[in-house]
């Protein structure tokens, strides 16, 4: 295998184990042994657990944000590009290995002076924030940037919360429960199609 494939093999196997089992739970001799490496292999890509979870939380943002960005492009345009994020979430729901948002799971488990990890997930969340409020900007007419931030700010905690809640109750009512909330963000403005 070559370079790259070794350190994707290494980043997949480690963040399947971290999104089931947790961070914490999974040691590096386990990372090691059910990627079928030797140690020396998983050192020479990585210096740390630490570096194989930020390159596996990156990993995940980077697919996360491509998904979502394609698949609301792919609704009409105006707010079922908005409610299109609960639609998104609720496929994600539906797969076999649900266990609610990796960073968050993640971040739970860290230490307070972990401030590696916990930067990089807390730019990941700012770029979804972000990613909402274009997607409104580019929804709706003379939305002024606050108006922008309030709605894309509740939509966002909606979606957060709906991932938490579905997984702490293992059941999708809380995606549905907020896609029916988003329309009450909504209704004051009007939509460009």
């Amino acid at each position: 295998m070559a370079k790259h494939e070794i350190t994707a093999h290494i980043v997949k196997t480690a963040g399947t184990l971290f999104y089931k089992n947790g961070y914490n739970s999974t040691g590096v001799n386990e990372i090691i042994e059910s990627a079928g490496i030797a140690k020396a292999t998983l050192y020479n890509h990585f210096k740390s657990k630490e570096d194989i979870c930020i390159a596996y939380l990156q990993e995940r943002h980077t697919f996360l944000m491509c998904a979502l960005a394609d698949y609301t492009k792919g609704k009409e345009q105006g707010k079922a590009q908005l409610l299109g994020i609960f639609d998104f979430l609720r496929e994600f729901y539906r797969q076999d290995d649900f266990y609610g948002c990796w960073a968050i799971k993640t971040f739970c488990e860290l230490p307070a002076e972990n401030q590696k990890i916990s930067g990089t997930i807390q730019q990941h969340k700012k770029e979804l924030l972000l990613f909402l409020g274009e997607l409104v900007q580019d929804n709706f007419f003379n939305v002024s940037k606050a108006e922008a931030e309030r709605i894309s700010g509740g939509l966002y905690m909606l979606y957060e919360s709906a991932i938490t809640e579905s997984h702490l109750h293992k059941n999708d009512w809380p995606i549905h429960m907020a896609r029916r909330i988003a329309p009450l963000l909504l209704s004051e403005i009007k939509a460009i199609a």
